[in-house]
């Protein structure tokens, strides 16, 4: 597209002149001169034409002068639009007036076209830079839109209705919490009935951040889910999982995942905990207990690697309490861990609060110790309390 330029000046003379000097590039389409008399012509040519790139303005004229008229295109906030003002040699006091309100060069008369050139394609290159910028912002603009709807959709597949099984709400207490770090994250939690005896439940946390982490983690989730709803043992969910992923991952990309099976009618719990955080116990008395650390490999990582089973049973009034490492490596402004004895404290302080009550509770606890700095990593928490 060819360079527009807009040159307002009473005298006529200085058409001829500068479609001669400029007619080469005026014949290979590189620029393209219009004309006005005045300021008052050339503000309606620019309410009618706004692709304009260059004014090319004279101060002093009839009906509207120079400065009136740059003061009227920096009222159509155009960073893009740039003035060039034309005055005599001895009218220094308005051509500083006209760089002071934001022309963005000027020539003297008699106008030296050689010089005027060099200014033309100054201003172009600003032009093209404002314009590349201006590109930019509006794709990031679009980018900033569409995580924001990947974050509602992100927060739409988590279960988010509490209590999730209503008919067993006199035997069991679920509630889950996940905040990402950015506007989409890799932590996530789930839980859906087997039968009407067993109910499923994982946390997990997917490697790095962002967009990649997100993407698999809707992956793993949907693929644990499909899996352990068909009633296998948590091994076998997770070792089916993990060489599915294991063929499909990206970048190394790998899950933690701790997937257990919940038996209602006597609080037994059979999980697989594949290199996630070991989850506390909270018990009646205020004491917390830590579950044995993993000894399984992470999922996707390593194809055909071997899972095992382990149990526990929760006995009424104790609460399971699972958590990314988000909440206990969250750091303060002096680089120190929030910490697990820390955690520890919070649930022992919470001790018979409800699943909601202590997601609550440590939440506050983890923003009162990290304060004013940055969340660093996506805040996951899933409590599950045996109530008789």
């Amino acid at each position: 597209m060819p360079v527009k330029i807009l040159s307002v000046d009473d005298e006529s003379d200085l058409e001829l002149l500068l479609t001669q000097y400029f007619r080469r590039k005026i014949r290979k389409g590189e620029y393209e001169f219009h004309f006005a008399h005045n300021g008052l012509e050339a503000l309606t040519m620019l309410l009618q034409h706004k692709d304009f790139d260059i004014i090319l303005s004279d101060i002093n004229m009839p009906e509207m002068d120079g400065l009136t008229l740059l003061t009227k295109v920096n009222e159509m906030r155009n960073p893009a639009l740039k003035c060039i003002m034309v005055s005599a040699y001895g009218d220094m006091g308005n051509i500083r007036q006209a760089m002071n309100n934001g022309a963005f060069d000027f020539a003297t008369k008699p106008i030296d076209l050689d010089d005027l050139s060099l200014t033309i394609e100054k201003a172009i290159e600003q032009i093209k830079y404002i314009r590349q910028m201006q590109a930019e912002h509006t794709q990031l603009e679009s980018i900033k839109s569409d995580l924001a709807v990947a974050s509602e959709i992100q927060q739409a597949i988590l279960p988010r209705i509490f209590p999730p099984f209503p008919e067993n709400e006199q035997q069991l207490d679920i509630a889950a919490l996940m905040h990402a770090a950015k506007d989409v994250g890799g932590d996530f939690y789930d839980f859906f009935r087997i039968d009407d005896n067993r109910i499923g439940f994982v946390i997990a946390d997917v490697s790095g951040k962002g967009i990649p982490a997100s993407i698999f983690m809707a992956v793993s989730r949907t693929l644990i889910r499909a899996t352990g709803i068909r009633g296998g043992s948590p091994a076998e969910c997770i070792s089916y999982s993990n060489k599915l992923l294991s063929n499909e991952s990206v970048d190394c990309m790998f899950v933690t995942v701790f997937y257990g099976i919940y038996t209602i009618s006597t609080g037994e719990i059979t999980y697989c905990n594949a290199g996630h955080n070991p989850p506390l116990i909270l018990k009646p008395s205020g004491e917390v207990e830590e579950l044995p650390m993993p000894t399984d490999s992470l999922v996707g990582a390593i194809q055909d690697m071997k899972y095992h089973d382990e149990t526990l049973t929760l006995k009424p009034g104790e609460t399971l309490v699972m958590f990314t490492d988000g909440v206990n490596e969250a750091m303060n402004a002096d680089y120190k861990e929030y910490g697990d004895d820390r955690l520890k404290a919070c649930l022992k302080a919470h001790t018979g609060d409800n699943c909601r009550q202590l997601i609550d509770a440590v939440r506050a606890d983890v923003a009162a110790f990290v304060g004013d700095m940055e969340q660093s990593d996506d805040i996951t928490l899933f409590t599950l309390k045996r109530l008789q």
